[in-house]
């Protein structure tokens, strides 16, 4: 068989794999479900445009009767990102390939779309964790934070988004590899590592997820308070030892300052991404052991993905971080 932009497999075979990168990687993608997103095709630029309409001024404006009104023009503003290539491999012997009892090659495409899905994740929340509306459970500044998540923390942060006339998401995208948006209950979305579960569950008001009646969960979600709903994942991690004194009473890495973490509070259209979906998502590539110059003897193969990515923030005012110490 000719070589294909795939490797050794064909297109069609190439589809399938994609859809098993996926399958296995997208369930880690709490961002996948939130974010503008803005496909790119194949064979396109390194950058790609997102768009941000204007509201319009909201000053009272009386008409006279009979006297047709001046016009408003829409306004935006475009915001460019860079894309960059993201991917890894994976090297398998022939003597696997040949004598091992599990099919290897599609463990390999598997275990492959879950690095992916949890790489491009880690990618977008550091992208998402440095915006600029901060918020400190204690203190003016990240040293001083030695308290844990509350309710009142979260209010200060909703009622400066509600402020901004942030909207609540009523959306997500659909948890498959294909394109598609699914209604949901409108509300803020937070983002928090694992370790700040029990102190989520701690908060004033907090609902579990198995209360939710017939609402729907997300994949990774903890539960919600008000109007917030939270999701969490092991891959956003702390800052180390960067808060206050610890006091024997929050997580430290070194048991004298707290860890601080992060908590991203997300909106509708607070930030844009190159979605992990479609055909143009991620390039799966499968090269079968077969002798060639660099190997006489036919003796490695292959497993490797690609993908064109990019996470940037649409609007400051409307995405927020919360910075906590996590309770022992």
């Amino acid at each position: 068989m000719a070589l294909t932009p795939y490797g050794d497999i064909s297109p069609r075979t190439a589809a399938y794999a994609q859809k098993e990168l996926l399958k296995r990687g997208i369930p880690h993608m709490n961002t996948e479900l939130f974010g503008q997103g803005k496909p790119v095709p194949l064979r396109s630029s390194t950058q790609t445009k997102f768009r941000r309409y204007e509201a319009l001024d909201n000053t009272p404006n009386a008409i006279t009767e009979g006297v047709t009104p001046a016009s408003k023009s829409l306004t935006h503003t475009d915001i460019t990102a860079n894309l960059i290539q993201y991917g890894d491999r994976i090297e398998l012997s022939d003597i696997v390939i040949d004598t091992h009892e599990d099919p290897v090659l599609m463990e390999a495409v598997e275990i492959l779309g879950e690095q992916a899905a949890q790489m491009i994740e880690i990618i977008r929340f550091a992208v998402l964790k440095a915006g600029t509306n901060v918020f400190y459970a204690n203190g003016v500044a990240r040293n001083a934070v030695n308290t844990k998540m509350t309710r009142a923390l979260q209010r200060n942060v909703t009622r400066a988004m509600n402020r901004q006339n942030a909207r609540t998401i009523t959306k997500r995208v659909a948890s498959t590899p294909s394109y598609g948006t699914v209604n949901v209950k409108p509300s803020y979305i937070a983002l928090v590592h694992t370790d700040v579960e029990t102190d989520i569950r701690d908060m004033q008001g907090f609902k579990a997820v198995e209360d939710y009646g017939s609402l729907q969960p997300y994949d990774n979600e903890i539960g919600a308070v008000e109007n917030v709903r939270y999701l969490s994942s092991s891959l956003y991690v702390p800052y180390p030892d960067a808060g206050g004194l610890d006091g024997d009473v929050v997580l430290s890495s070194t048991g004298t300052n707290a860890d601080v973490y992060p908590i991203v509070f997300l909106s509708a259209d607070s930030y844009g991404i190159v979605p992990l979906k479609g055909k143009a998502a991620i390039t799966p590539m499968i090269v079968n052991p077969k002798p060639c110059d660099s190997d006489p003897m036919g003796q490695r193969g292959h497993a490797a993905w690609k993908s064109m990515q990019t996470c940037v923030i649409l609007n400051e005012l409307w995405l927020a971080r919360a910075e906590v110490a996590v309770s022992v």
